[in-house]
């Protein structure tokens, strides 16, 4: 098989914590020889349209999968609720119905201590943890020759 290509969508709500979450992700797609582009979405409530927008239409190279990358932090409200049922389940169902590797990693902390934690690739590094996802997705895919959107 090629090199994977993979297209890094971004919700960029929380910057550092998303760049983060990205320096992550690419080390670990580096290491694994797959080439990748880059999309900022605003937040991760729009993670599910941009992915359903890039899988459906017409691009020069197509993608071998998709990592979807944000952070969304508890506040006051249950607007953090909204947020992450829209982006965890509208992402699935947007993989599931076209058939995508994608990579979850789209961070839900209730602080920014935990989100951070969780983002920085010298700690946790759950960017690189969704981006060897995304790739042993590909990898199903191709031991089952399925064919995506």
């Amino acid at each position: 098989m090629h090199s994977p290509h993979i297209l890094i969508l971004e919700a960029r709500f929380y910057r550092e914590l998303s760049d983060s979450l990205a320096a992550g992700a690419i080390g670990a797609l580096t290491q694994a020889g797959a080439s990748y582009e880059r999309m900022e979405v605003p937040g991760c409530f729009e993670l599910p349209a941009a992915l359903k927008i890039a899988a459906t239409g017409h691009q020069p190279r197509p993608f071998d999968g998709y990592l979807a990358l944000g952070v969304v932090i508890r506040g006051e409200t249950s607007h953090y609720d909204y947020v992450c049922d829209v982006a965890a389940s509208g992402l699935n169902a947007v993989a599931l119905e076209h058939r995508l590797a994608l990579g979850f990693g789209v961070l839900t902390c209730e602080t920014g201590e935990q989100a951070w934690a969780r983002a920085d690739p010298n700690r946790k590094n759950k960017g690189a943890e969704a981006a060897r996802a995304v790739l042993r997705m590909i990898d199903i895919r191709c031991q089952f020759q399925v064919t995506g959107a």
